[in-house]
C-alpha cells in the first residue's frame, strides 16, 4: 500500500480482533500525538504560509477524530489511560536522522516523510480492520469508523508527500528517492517489531 515495502504480519489482526478495546485506547493516543506533531511543525515553519495552513488543518482532523474515538470509549466504560511509548514512531524517527542527508533537501523534508509513513502504515492496518469487522452481526459502529478514517489516512499520507515536494522546491525525483529510503527503514522497524509479542496497538 502507497510506498510500504513490508506488509503487516498477518498476526496483528488477530491480535487487534481479539482486544479491540486496546486497539482504541491507543488510536486515540495515535490521534491526539498526530495532532501535536503537525502543529509542532507548523510551528517550526511560521513564514511558510501555505504549510501552516496544510498543517493546522490537519491537526484540526486529527483533534476531530480523537474525539470521535474518545466517545466511543466513552461508550463502552474504558478510560483513556496513560500514552503508551511509541516504539514504531521513535524508531522511524532515529532512522531518519540516521540516513546520509542529501544538502539539497532540507530537513523539513524528512519530518513530513516520516509522518507521511506513519499515516499509511495507519491507513494500512485500518484496512485490515474495516476487513475483519465487516462480517460481523448487528451494530457496528466500529466498521464505519475505520472505514471513515482509511479514506482519512490515506488523504493525509497524500498531503505529507505533497508538502514534502513543496518544500523541496518541488523536486519530486529527490524527494520519492528519499521515500524510498525512509520506506526501506520503516519496513525493517517493522519486522523487527513482529518479531516480539504482537500487541494489539496501531503501529504494534
Amino acid at each position: 500500500m502507497f510506498c510500504l515495502k513490508v506488509p503487516t504480519d498477518p498476526g496483528w489482526v488477530v491480535e487487534a480482533m481479539r482486544d479491540v478495546d486496546a486497539v482504541l485506547r491507543d488510536h486515540a493516543h495515535c490521534e491526539m500525538k498526530a495532532a501535536s506533531n503537525a502543529l509542532s511543525l507548523a510551528a517550526r515553519h511560521p513564514r511558510d504560509v501555505a504549510l501552516l495552513r496544510a498543517l493546522t488543518d490537519l491537526a484540526r482532523e486529527e483533534i476531530d477524530h480523537f474525539q470521535q474515538v474518545l466517545a466511543i470509549l466513552e461508550e463502552r466504560g474504558i478510560d483513556l489511560g496513560s500514552p503508551p511509548v511509541d516504539e514504531y514512531a521513535a524508531a522511524l524517527r532515529r532512522a531518519s536522522s540516521s540516513l546520509p542527508r542529501d544538502p539539497a533537501i532540507p530537513v523539513v523534508v524528512d519530518r513530513l516523510l516520516v509522518a507521511a509513513l506513519i499515516e499509511a502504515r495507519s491507513c494500512e492496518r485500518f484496512k485490515l480492520l474495516v476487513d475483519a469487522l465487516a462480517p460481523l452481526e448487528g451494530p457496528n459502529d466500529l466498521h464505519a469508523l475505520y472505514k471513515e478514517l482509511f479514506a482519512a489516512e490515506a488523504r493525509h499520507y497524500r498531503t505529507f508527500v505533497d508538502l514534502a515536494t513543496a518544500a523541496a522546491d518541488g523536486d519530486e525525483a529527490r524527494v520519492t528517492a528519499r521515500l524510498e529510503a525512509l520506506a526501506e527503514r520503516e519496513g525493517a522497524i517493522v519486522q523487527s517489531l513482529a518479531q516480539g509479542a504482537t500487541r494489539a496497538t496501531v503501529h504494534g
